[in-house]
């Protein structure tokens, strides 16, 4: 090979090297690892009215299963379709919710592999190729009407010396990012849920009657213990008008459509299918059309006439997986009213109640029925 071939090759190798260089250069694997950071996830979504569907999905480590809870706008209202499609009233949350994801940008990048997941808290609550029971963060999807994605992320955890700031993933992304951001929806029903759900103004409650007797379904032996009787003067007033004021629910479950029908006028209709129905959940019918309950019921007397019944049945050993596993378990409650028929105000709201109570088995927090118990 002569001198000028000789030349030749080394060039075009030396070329080769220059180039093969400045494509792996450092500043270059840089711009293009940090290229999408500052941009924002979903910049199409702009406008939270957009939104008629949230889907929020939290992980039980101690279960190792997800919490799913679903809310969508059908037949004119939202419902959480997630628990039997109970209808709510979404108020200013959905916007707080939809306004807190909007825009939301790729601030800093922190990984690009998928090893890092665990660590930074993103594995997705639903994947279930992951053996992982840690790691798992908190996804959250918004859609349209017509079912597309408006957005959807995998929120981890907070940024280490960062406040305001945590770990999101997109689903099916490799990369991690530490984002501000405030946003945390809840996947428990009872936060969807506005308190009060009896209408029951502690101020306008004048007594209270606790009867906390025990029903046995086989032998039909109710184990009467001395009723209570509260009032203003008593030492546990406050505290109980206090709960049933702000009394919250942690599930719902649909009564059958003809006991519905029958209780919003203000009757138990006598039939195996009624009796069947509250049964299951620790309420009997007797031969009278009397309903108890497992554990006792109690009567709270309002200023305009109305009277609660309010029966506590089984604990909710079936409750969706939200539902709060305290000692002792959350407890069914069934719930009726009455009005003095000298009270013409309170005959009309104990239909109106009657109506909004027809529907529902509720479930409340053992914690809210621990407190309706008074000690002796």
């Amino acid at each position: 090979m002569n001198e000028t071939v000789k030349t030749a090759v080394f060039v075009v190798a030396a070329v080769g090297l220059v180039i093969a260089a400045s494509l792996t250069a450092p500043e270059r694997r840089t711009a293009s690892v940090f290229s999408d950071e500052g941009e924002a996830f979903y910049p199409e979504f702009k406008d939270p009215q957009e939104v008629k569907a949230i889907e929020v999905v939290d992980y039980d480590e101690s279960t190792a299963t997800a919490r799913p809870l679903k809310v969508e706008f059908r037949k004119s209202r939202w419902l959480v379709a997630s628990n039997n499609d109970y209808p709510i009233d979404v108020g200013d949350r959905l916007n707080k919710t939809a306004g807190a994801l909007i825009d939301l940008k790729k601030d800093q990048i922190r990984s690009e592999i998928p090893q890092d997941h665990a660590k930074f808290g993103v594995i997705d609550p639903l994947d279930q190729k992951i053996s992982s029971l840690q790691g798992r963060g908190k996804r959250v999807t918004l859609r349209d009407a017509k079912k597309a994605v408006l957005a959807d992320f995998i929120l981890g955890k907070p940024v280490e010396g960062k406040a305001g700031w945590r770990y999101v993933r997109v689903p099916g992304g490799k990369r991690t990012y530490a984002v501000k951001t405030d946003a945390d929806p809840s996947a428990r029903f009872a936060d969807w849920v506005n308190a009060g759900l009896l209408r029951m103004p502690a101020a306008q409650i004048r007594k209270i009657t606790v009867v906390p007797y025990s029903f046995d379904p086989v032998t039909g032996a109710i184990g009467q213990i001395q009723p209570v009787a509260l009032t203003p003067e008593s030492r546990q007033w406050k505290s109980i008008t206090a709960t049933l004021d702000g009394l919250k629910i942690v599930d719902a479950r649909p009564k059958p459509p003809d006991m519905a029908h029958d209780l919003a006028s203000g009757q138990v209709q006598l039939s195996m299918t009624t009796a069947m129905s509250l049964r299951r959940f620790g309420f009997f019918l007797t031969q009278t059309g009397r309903v108890l309950a497992s554990d006792g019921e109690m009567t709270v007397e309002m200023a305009n006439g109305v009277a609660y019944q309010i029966r506590f049945g089984d604990v909710a050993t079936s409750a969706s997986a939200e539902a709060a596993k305290s000692a002792g378990g959350d407890r069914h409650l069934f719930v009726t009213t009455s009005a003095d028929p000298a009270r013409p105000e309170g005959e009309k709201a104990s239909h109106d109640l009657n109506a909004r109570f027809a529907d529902w088995f509720y479930v409340i927090s053992n914690a809210d029925f621990q407190k309706l118990r008074p000690s002796k």
